[in-house]
């Protein structure tokens, strides 16, 4: 049993793909959830049963969230909290791409203190301890050196950049799209881009670990109002996420919000 929660959360997750890519591109069964939830898929299913054992017997004492369990109330009791999502971008997974990952955070009373996010097709490591930076692969990273908000290079989805979401006025900046939200955040901790946004209610497990390793790795991560998020909240959602260099977060903000 590792002593360590990081080195706990890196080996579950790969433990993670090695049962994914034992369902990739092979016709794995889907399910549509309520509510258009999205897709479910077997390999979703079969991922977090495992981590679920696997985590909470290491850590007993942990509550759990995972987008694939029904939520028990009991968690918001505990002041550690597993949150996890066995497959981020489960769209990309059916379809065959190599956008997707797994997401496990450890939150404490609110803040994230432990994280990993692994892509398997790629083999890419990411992971954070709270005040000890961010990593990929074992290698120390850190966001861009980006200044100026104008021509910024900026991960979402296409109606996040219709002007009626930029009551602030909308900035000159270029749109990039990746499938995973916990990856989307790992790409602005490396410096490939230079900030990513998504204005919809954002489920906690989508960006839990994703949003620790950013700010680690030297980014500003706030909700689309400026605010900080707290996790292992009563919704598990938070009002969407902005997650850039220091530099250009102020100016999002400010055109998101009017303000």
């Amino acid at each position: 049993m590792p002593a360590n929660d990081l080195e706990l959360l890196s080996r579950a997750a790969r433990d993670a793909g090695e049962i994914a890519k034992s369902f990739f591109r092979s016709n794995p069964r889907v399910w549509d959830k309520t509510d258009n939830a999205g897709p479910v898929t077997e390999a979703d299913l079969e991922i977090d049963r495992m981590l679920k054992a696997t985590l909470q017997s290491a850590r007993p004492d942990h509550g759990w969230l995972s987008e694939e369990t029904d939520d028990d109330p009991s968690r918001l009791v505990h002041d550690d909290v597993f949150i996890v999502d066995p497959i981020d971008g489960t769209r990309a997974f059916i379809e065959g791409s190599s956008h997707w990952s797994h997401s496990l955070a450890i939150s404490k009373n609110g803040k994230v203190t432990h994280a990993a996010v692994y892509l398997p097709v790629n083999d890419l490591m990411f992971t954070a301890e709270i005040g000890k930076g961010a990593q990929l692969n074992g290698n120390d990273i850190s966001v861009s050196h980006r200044n100026e908000v104008e021509g910024a290079c900026i991960l979402s989805a296409k109606p996040n950049f219709e002007t009626a979401c930029w009551p602030g006025g909308f900035p000159n900046i270029k749109r990039n799209f990746r499938s995973s939200l916990a990856y989307r955040l790992c790409l602005v901790a490396e410096g490939s881009f230079d900030g990513m946004l998504t204005l919809r209610g954002t489920w906690e497990w989508d960006v839990a670990a994703g949003a620790l390793i950013t700010t680690e790795a030297g980014g500003v991560v706030s909700d689309q109002r400026g605010q900080l998020p707290v996790f292992n909240s009563a919704t598990a959602k938070l009002d969407g996420m902005v997650a850039t260099t220091p530099q250009i977060h102020a100016p999002l903000i400010s055109g998101l919000t009017g303000t």
